[in-house]
């Protein structure tokens, strides 16, 4: 697994807004608030199922309403599109929690 180059490292970047880089970490992070529990939980399931078929795993932290997201892919010591990819995913999902509340 080979880490983003600079220049697609950046134009990644400026597709995901709502992302914070850390290059010191070579990480991404997002955090996501929900109506309630419930669509915080059920985002997390539904991110979980993505995570299992793209076969990477984010660090996450749960409290009530809040999802903290950190992407980083550790064989690649950095940032690969399997995180921009996670990252497109989540923010899919969370625009239609956001549309259809859950």
């Amino acid at each position: 697994m080979t880490p983003l180059d600079a220049e697609s490292l950046k134009h990644h970047l400026a597709g995901l807004p709502g992302w914070t880089h850390h290059p010191e970490r070579g990480a991404i992070s997002r955090s996501f608030r929900f109506a309630n529990f419930a669509e915080a939980f059920g985002f997390m399931a539904q991110m979980a199922a993505v995570s299992e078929r793209l076969d990477h795993h984010p660090e996450w932290f749960n409290v009530y309403n809040r999802v903290d997201v950190t992407l980083t892919t550790h064989d690649a010591d950095g940032l690969s599109e399997r995180d921009i990819t996670w990252a497109k995913a989540a923010d899919g999902a969370f625009a239609a929690f956001q549309r259809n509340g859950g």
